[in-house]
């Protein structure tokens, strides 16, 4: 699917990723969803030993310098395994390495990301409070200065790798009484004295990945853990919506794809009224629209995925980025729910794991910012956009395209 988008390159990772997930123990996968797991180190050790991990990254820290097409092609296949499997792959070597490489210095890249890529040490990105995780200004979580280093006090919730995480990724207060923008500074925080995961939580889904709540405690962070700049903590956060949405988009299709082949093979060999239902409209027309749905939404993440290769931190990659993480996971919890439609009642049962792709989904649409959030970004920038088109008279003026166009005291608007 999709090779003409993708170089040599990147068809030979893809297809490193696909051999990869064939590797991966059934009773893992079991293990994970039970909770017997807490964190799947051994994965990504061998996903790191096999060179997957932020493949999009720079060479000469452990990456392979591809494109976000090669990234997202490759993210798919490991969701196939379930979307906890990406989330713990993508959490650390997408989001807390891009952060490092994109704001960093080369002795953080060196301390920190050449090792996670290799499968050594692991990540996570702390970011939402008890409070709220979409209103990131108004995070209450503070570092106080105290020359070259800061002291760190707070909370951190819902965080994937709270328990096997060696590092964290913190937003913290550091200027207070500034404006927001310049208000929170970007932390490499350690995990050691102080870092104290006091919650786990028991999830619908997507287990196994170490979810937890994070305290910190009169934790010691030296100066030269800033990620960034001290009090900029504004740019990290924004460049970094980018993989985090994008990236959550991509690992969501590998996640409903499996649903869809379960469902297709399902069809092909239940019987019903004296012939297989895959030949009934009812049902095999939702496997029709499951299908047109996944070509969808890689259509959209590749097409995003080049505007953000070429325009990373444009309007119009900001909005198709929220269209994108929006459309996907909405339309493949849709492709879920088709799928486990037309098995009936035995779809809903743990003898097919698409109930367990259910439940995992359902997490898409609220992470990594919800969907309504990204409505409002969109809204935003789709009428920054109007107007800035208006103002430069660049399009023709469709509404005087009318036969009454010219009777104003028709509009009416207030």
């Amino acid at each position: 699917m999709f090779d003409f988008l993708l170089n040599e390159e990147e068809i030979k990772a893809r297809d490193e990723a696909r051999e990869f997930v064939k590797t991966i123990p059934r009773q893992m996968i079991l293990d994970m969803d039970a909770d017997k797991i807490k964190f799947p180190k051994e994965f990504l050790q061998e996903a790191g030993r096999r060179n997957l991990l932020g493949v999009r990254h720079p060479k000469e820290w452990g990456g392979r310098g591809m494109s976000w097409a090669g990234s997202a092609a490759v993210v798919e296949e490991i969701g196939t395994l379930g979307y906890i499997f990406s989330c713990t792959f993508g959490v650390g070597a997408d989001l807390v390495c891009d952060a490092i490489c994109l704001h960093g210095t080369d002795e953080q890249k060196e301390k920190y990301v050449k090792p996670l890529l290799a499968g050594d040490i692991f990540a996570a990105e702390c970011l939402t409070e008890p409070r709220g995780g979409s209103d990131f200004f108004g995070a209450t979580t503070t570092a106080v200065d105290k020359g070259d280093h800061f002291i760190l006090n707070g909370q951190k919730r819902f965080i994937v790798g709270a328990e096997g995480a060696d590092y964290f990724l913190v937003y913290a207060k550091t200027n207070p009484d500034a404006k927001p923008q310049e208000s929170l500074s970007c932390l490499i925080v350690d995990r050691g004295p102080g870092v104290n995961v006091e919650y786990l939580y028991g999830l619908m889904g997507c287990r196994g990945g170490g979810a937890g709540r994070i305290v910190f405690k009169d934790v010691k962070v030296p100066k030269e853990n800033v990620v960034g700049k001290v009090h900029g903590a504004y740019p990290v956060f924004t460049t970094m919506m980018i993989p985090e949405r994008l990236g959550t988009a991509a690992m969501t299709i590998g996640s409903a794809r499996p649903a869809l082949d379960v469902a297709t093979g399902y069809t092909t060999r239940r019987k019903a009224f004296g012939q297989t239902i895959n030949n009934f409209q009812g049902v095999n027309f939702q496997i029709a629209e499951a299908a047109m749905l996944l070509d969808a939404c890689r259509s959209l993440v590749y097409t995003t995925g080049r505007s953000a290769d070429i325009a990373p931190y444009a309007g119009q990659t900001r909005r198709m980025v929220s269209e994108t993480k929006k459309f996907v996971t909405e339309s493949c919890q849709k492709v879920v729910h088709n799928a486990m439609q037309v098995m009936g009642g035995i779809g809903y049962t743990n003898v097919f794991p698409v109930e367990r792709m259910y439940r995992d989904l359902r997490l898409a649409t609220i992470w990594t910012g919800s969907n309504e959030v990204m409505s409002m970004v969109i809204a935003h920038e789709w009428y920054k956009d109007f107007f800035k088109s208006k103002q430069a008279n660049i399009v023709r003026d469709m509404e005087l395209d009318a036969e009454e166009a010219e009777a104003p005291d028709e509009k009416i608007y207030e």
